[in-house]
């Protein structure tokens, strides 16, 4: 049964853009603008760049969410697809046998295929089996060997991950539209290169300062920005002060924000602004406009700052919230640097983080004065966020003007 020889591509760190770099470099492609493989930061530009998106979820049963976007989420790996010229084809049935035998004629062929198996399904993830919940997202499947039973995947983890056949099976069927879906990448057209680092930075530029091709113009860009610090400032309906104002509820808040902006969500430290930096520094060779290695410098200020807000939403001044911080920097880190080694320890993580929320039902360490302190100095960070976006994004329209 097939396994791909020599495969080491785990490199790429978030989903979409971490298949696509690890697939393409698998099978050969090279930039031309370096002779190295294409950077997952090249592919998130042409993808349409960062972005930003404040949205709030309160399900029965569950905690309260508030998830925040930091790059285009419309559809960006059709986007990066069509705008490189990549022919791909897509091998989708309803058969479980028919769904192996494309998976294994595919690995035979020496294609590396991406799928979108359902995430909670998968044991390396460490997330509780949920009926309600369900999702899938890219990765690439390298090896899938029946006689051991086990197959072989990379995603977004320094290390090779191992699942059992069975396990990856009933994930590869769980989510109807993507059910035992795989994709196979050809070359990408290298000669569109230049344009399509053109359209993704002004897909970058039109999202953080106009109207969104889908949902409300208040939830995105700039004027997102200034929603998330409205929220935090005001006592209206949907603010923090009035949904989220003590306890549980609190702490999930944080603990969400925090986590979609950071390292357990694919992310970097800096909301991938020092991604889309590095992005810039190619786009500035490719378009032979080194007007644009300015313009990264300032995006790499906006990734300070979003630094400080991250340091901000869990601060080490309150043991909950620090041990909060730890415990899902811990758990991000044992996946990504252990891969299936650290599934333990993530689980080990998982248990304390809801220990905490437990804890916060009867018993948080903040008083209501604190609480306002504590929005108060988020409120500012946003605000210094939101500045150093403006300044960032309105110096790269600049150039592409």
């Amino acid at each position: 049964m097939p396994t791909l020889a020599n495969y080491t591509q785990f490199d790429g760190r978030y989903w979409d853009t971490a298949a696509i770099r690890n697939a393409l470099d698998y099978q050969g492609v090279k930039a031309p603008h370096t002779g190295e493989p294409y950077t997952e930061a090249m592919l998130l530009g042409i993808s349409g760049g960062i972005a930003f998106g404040y949205f709030t979820f309160h399900y029965d049963g569950y905690d309260p969410q508030v998830n925040l976007l930091t790059r285009n989420t419309f559809d960006p790996m059709d986007t990066i697809f069509t705008r490189m010229g990549i022919a791909r084809e897509v091998l989708q049935t309803t058969s479980a046998d028919k769904y192996r035998k494309n998976l294994i004629t595919a690995l035979e062929d020496g294609y590396a295929p991406i799928a979108s198996p359902d995430m909670w399904s998968l044991p390396y993830n460490a997330m509780p089996m949920d009926e309600g919940m369900w999702g899938g997202l890219p990765l690439v499947i390298f090896g899938y060997e029946t006689e051991k039973g086990e197959a072989y995947i990379s995603d977004r983890s320094f290390k090779p991950l191992t699942v059992s056949t069975d396990d990856l099976d009933k994930a590869m069927g769980r989510v109807k539209k993507d059910k035992h879906s795989l994709m196979l990448l050809e070359h990408p057209d290298n000669s569109r290169l230049q344009t399509a680092v053109r359209q993704g930075i002004q897909d970058c530029i039109q999202l953080m300062t106009e109207k969104p091709p889908r949902g409300s113009a208040k939830s995105f860009g700039l004027k997102g920005l200034q929603q998330w610090a409205d929220m935090l400032k005001k006592d209206v309906k949907g603010s923090w002060s009035r949904e989220y104002p003590t306890g549980r509820p609190l702490l999930s808040v944080l603990i969400s924000s925090y986590t979609f902006l950071s390292p357990a969500f694919g992310k970097t430290m800096k909301a991938e602004r020092d991604v889309y930096a590095d992005f810039l520094d190619e786009a500035a060779t490719v378009l032979s406009l080194p007007e644009l290695e300015n313009v990264a410098i300032r995006y790499r200020m906006a990734g300070d700052k979003w630094d400080a807000l991250l340091c901000a939403l869990l601060p080490d001044d309150v043991p909950l919230l620090k041990k909060a911080r730890e415990y899902i920097d811990m758990k991000a880190e044992y996946f990504i640097e252990k891969g299936n080694d650290g599934v333990e320890m993530m689980w080990e993580c998982d248990n304390k983080l809801n220990a905490l929320k437990t804890s916060a039902e009867t018993d948080f360490p903040m008083t209501d004065t604190e609480i306002s302190n504590l929005r108060e100095e988020l409120y500012q960070h946003v605000i210094s966020v939101r500045e150093a976006e403006e300044d960032a994004v309105m110096a790269l329209k600049q150039v592409m003007a």
